[in-house]
């Protein structure tokens, strides 16, 4: 009969452990695939940031060009 009891509360045990396990693995996928969601989300928001820079250095640019006070000047002609 403790045989009978033994085993049942081992093998209860085991079924706890699992049942814990399987939770824990539960847990971590959805952890997962919160990570994978937040790093595609970080990924399109580079993506736009890059795009959106490029634009700004391109204006940037264009107005240094049209501005004379970008422009080169031959500093040597002047001073003679």
């Amino acid at each position: 009969m403790n045989c009978d009891i033994d085993g049942h509360l081992e093998n209860q045990a085991e079924m706890e452990e699992k049942t814990r396990l399987i939770n824990q693995v539960l847990e971590l996928q959805h952890t997962l695939e919160d990570l994978s969601a937040r790093v595609d989300a970080v990924k399109e928001e580079n993506l736009k940031l890059k795009s959106e820079n490029q634009v700004l250095g391109q204006y940037i640019e264009n107005l240094m060009s049209a501005s004379s006070v970008f422009q080169t000047t031959d500093t040597k002609s002047k001073r003679k």
